[in-house]
């Protein structure tokens, strides 16, 4: 999210986590901080941070300074990088690029560190590509961590989320899909979204 009247519209949807992007090369860059974070602000709705390959510092003044409750990393993060963050008391979601040579044990260094995961589809950004990897790859994922799905999701894939039955999926990210233009949702597609889902 970037823009205040569109955050204020969406949280009337009561998502549970709305997303902010701190990496300056993402076209979703949030620039405007606190005017936009004071339209959050009682809501309610937990704040995720999204960070690329940031410094541990500079994460942990921008939660500090902007109340976050979650921070997503979406770059090439180790798993003693992960560690550091949530040895410090944060909640610590970690991103990976998911493609058929996928290996899901690689996770396994990720689990006593990480508090959920996030499975997006590789592409040449870190993130927001707005394409889907095959779903059919998560019989692979057998840990404990619970994650997001995440990649190019849309409206007509809804029957298919539903239809998914593993013990650790826990969220939904939505992006591209539902984008207005970066950083600007279509608060109606979601509603529509969030009705059918819920439903």
């Amino acid at each position: 999210m970037k823009y205040s009247e569109n955050i204020e519209e969406l949280l009337q949807l009561q998502p549970d986590y709305i997303g902010f992007i701190f990496y300056e090369k993402s076209p979703r860059f949030i620039t405007t901080q606190w005017a936009v974070f004071s339209s959050s602000a009682g809501s309610g709705v937990e704040k995720v941070g999204v960070f690329v390959d940031e410094l541990v510092v500079n994460i942990l003044q921008k939660v500090t300074d902007l109340g976050l409750d979650l921070v997503q990393l979406h770059g090439h993060e180790p798993p003693q990088f992960c560690a550091e963050l949530k040895d410090a008391g944060l909640t610590v979601m970690k991103a990976f690029r998911v493609g058929d040579d996928f290996d899901f044990t690689q996770l396994q260094e990720y689990a006593g560190c990480c508090d959920y995961f996030l499975f997006d589809a590789s592409g040449p950004s870190p993130g927001g590509n707005g394409t889907r990897f095959s779903w059919n790859l998560l019989q692979n994922y057998n840990l404990d961590v619970p994650f997001f799905l995440s990649g190019g999701i849309d409206l007509e894939h809804i029957d298919e989320i539903k239809a998914l039955r593993h013990p650790q999926l826990y969220g939904i990210d939505l992006n591209s899909k539902f984008e207005v233009s970066p950083g600007l949702k279509d608060v109606t597609r979601l509603k529509e979204f969030f009705t059918q889902l819920r439903d």
